[in-house]
């Protein structure tokens, strides 16, 4: 049961029970995907019905905004805590090395997954990575037939939103992969191309500031944080 955040659906987990659901979703067979709204996803999703649709289709849904975790407290729904994709990739790779499952990486400009995938079997030893597309392709069919040769059991789509949300769920069964999670930028934080901020600033749900200092151009999309704020507490005046 899914807890409704301004019209989009997310999963009342923790970090490591995201992990166990999505590997059970793996071995139970077929296709799965995960989505990662921040509030500009919730923003965007009440006017783009399409990509709604596409935000709460998915198998799970995790919080990956410190501010759509404030929005379920103002609503009085709280969830369990952001869960930031990046962590929950890396925790889902522990577990696909520990069970012999096979990785595609898919987005970013040429080249860039390619030496995320040389860090990442760096970081999680073992980690079988079996194929490789950059985001930059007009025809799907040529990426669906790539991941499909290459037999993956996992893809990290990283396309940005709502492009990879509406791919995986118009494309994910054709591709035999079993598992889907759209991660935006996460293939140029694993190339090394962008920093993280440090552990502290995380832990103290302030990684959106960090990076605001570290690329001031985002001030337009970091103002939509405030947003959506305003509209969970309209929401919770109106009663909704």
């Amino acid at each position: 049961m899914k807890t409704d955040i301004l019209g989009v659906g997310f999963d009342t987990l923790s970090p490591e029970e995201m992990v166990r659901a999505a590997a059970s979703l793996i071995e139970q067979g077929g296709f799965h995907y995960a989505v990662t709204p921040n509030p500009e996803f919730l923003l965007t999703a009440e006017k783009n019905e399409a990509f709604r649709a596409a935000l709460n289709g998915a198998d799970l849904s995790m919080p990956d905004g410190i501010g759509v975790v404030y929005a379920s407290k103002i609503l009085g729904r709280p969830l369990a805590g952001r869960v930031p994709g990046i962590d929950f990739a890396d925790g889902l790779m522990d577990w696909m090395v520990q069970n012999g499952k096979r990785l595609f990486l898919l987005g970013s400009k040429p080249g860039v997954a390619d030496l995320a995938a040389v860090n990442l079997k760096e970081r999680h030893p073992g980690l079988l990575v079996c194929g490789t597309h950059d985001g930059y392709f007009k025809e799907d069919a040529p990426v669906i037939a790539a991941v499909k040769e290459a037999q993956a059991d996992v893809v990290l789509v990283c396309l940005g939103a709502p492009k990879q949300e509406l791919w995986m769920a118009q494309n994910g069964p054709a591709t035999g992969a079993k598992f889907m999670v759209g991660l935006g930028g996460a293939l140029d934080v694993f190339a090394g191309h962008v920093e993280r901020a440090p552990e502290a600033w995380q832990k103290a749900g302030m990684e959106w500031l960090y990076r605001l200092i570290k690329e001031p151009k985002r001030i337009g999309r970091m103002a939509k944080l405030p947003l959506v704020l305003f509209q969970a507490a309209g929401a919770r005046v109106r009663g909704k």
